[in-house]
């Protein structure tokens, strides 16, 4: 029915209900005007809206997600429709656009729950079929508020220039407020489409934890063959000021048959400790480049705890690694060069990798460390080895 309530008179009615401690509700005075004079007013050119006239009585619908949910009718105003321009109001627009285009099934966040009776009446006076409603949990920040820019990122180009990969966004976020069953956290894509089913969508909301991505992010650098990572790990190189130029020298010194366009025994080497791109490009910058090496607390704390034994063990890892020909400079063979001089000199072996370890990267955690050896290449683990003992 037409409204020709001016703006004036609603908002002096919104004043007068919050004076009055009330909620304001539309008091419906134009729902009962005689078909003529609506007619008259219109030709005289009054301005008017559209509203739906909401019956008594309970609207319903039985929600994938939430189950049953209802609202009732004198609890809902008779809401406009149209402006008075024409133009629709949201719920008549989705609506009508939705019947037009024959949409089955509605799936939107909670938050839109309350504008569900009101479509559901338009549906009616349409004389439209109801779609299938399932409303989903909202995704909240680790502060269990509403996601928003205050929680970071926002767009899916930052994720990527954060070093997640799309399989894993994507396995992350299908797993926000909907569960595959079986405790599975990894899932393929087909896997995921396969299992999925809107009862198995939760109905608490899901917090974004980055934290979780990450480590999600990490499981599928782990798994992904080194070629397929190796154009974003030089382009993030490239970002890191490692130069195209770098690498290739780096490359070719290690004498492994290796070209210049063929990182992935140094992405293989450090792929299972990073949880993103940016944190495997860091990794293998520091083996080609000694000069962003930044001890970490734990090699501190290693340096303090060996004492002058730090230095003395650098020593002799550097003594023995010196008599290893570039030729033989391969994995199987220093883990035994190093094993055979920890247990003549009554060394723990722990103690002669951790120092070596420590020189070569900062930090105590690596690769193994005769691997670390062979991405690292003889002359400048042996360089940075000697420095380390040095200094």
């Amino acid at each position: 029915y037409r409204c020709f309530c001016t703006a004036e008179l609603l908002d002096q009615q919104r004043k007068a209900a919050s004076a009055a401690g009330s909620a304001f509700r539309y008091d419906g005075r134009c729902r009962g005007l005689p078909a003529a004079e609506s007619e008259a007013r219109v030709g005289a050119g009054e301005p008017f809206t559209v509203r739906c006239a909401v019956p008594d009585g309970e609207v319903a619908w039985d929600d994938a997600v939430h189950g049953t949910i209802s609202f009732q009718g004198r609890d809902l105003d008779d809401f406009i429709v149209l402006r008075t321009d024409g133009s629709a109001i949201y719920n008549l627009a989705v609506v009508s656009d939705d019947v037009a285009m024959a949409i089955t099934h509605v799936i939107r966040g909670d938050d839109h729950i309350s504008n569900t009776p009101k479509q559901i009446l338009i549906y009616r006076a349409l004389g439209a079929p109801l779609p299938v409603f399932a409303h989903v949990p909202m995704i909240l920040g680790s502060d269990g508020k509403k996601l928003s820019k205050r929680h970071g990122a926002t767009a899916v180009g930052d994720y990527q220039h954060e070093g997640i990969i799309p399989a894993a966004m994507r396995n992350f976020l299908a797993l926000m407020g909907w569960s595959p069953g079986d405790d599975l956290e990894i899932l393929p894509e087909e896997e995921m489409i396969r299992r999925f089913t809107l009862e198995a969508i939760q109905r608490k909301p899901a917090v974004f934890d980055t934290t979780k991505l990450e480590w999600m992010n990490g499981q599928y650098l782990s798994a992904l063959p080194a070629a397929e990572l190796e154009a974003p790990v030089r382009r993030e190189l490239e970002r890191l000021g490692v130069s195209p130029d770098q690498v290739s020298v780096h490359l070719s010194r290690l004498e492994l048959g290796l070209d210049a366009g063929n990182l992935a025994p140094m992405i293989d080497a450090v792929k299972e400790r990073s949880r993103t791109i940016g944190q495997l490009a860091e990794q293998i910058a520091i083996r080609i480049d000694a000069s962003r090496i930044v001890p970490d607390p734990k090699a501190e704390a290693l340096r303090q705890k060996l004492g002058d034994r730090f230095a003395s063990n650098l020593a002799l890892a550097v003594a023995e690694l010196s008599a290893v020909a570039q030729a033989q400079w391969k994995g199987d063979h220093l883990i035994e060069v190093l094993k055979a001089a920890a247990e003549r000199d009554g060394i723990k072996l722990g103690d002669l990798m951790q120092p070596v370890r420590v020189a070569l990267t900062g930090t105590t955690v690596s690769e193994p460390v005769n691997d670390l050896l062979v991405v690292v290449g003889r002359q400048k683990s042996l360089d940075r080895l000697t420095r380390a003992a040095g200094r």
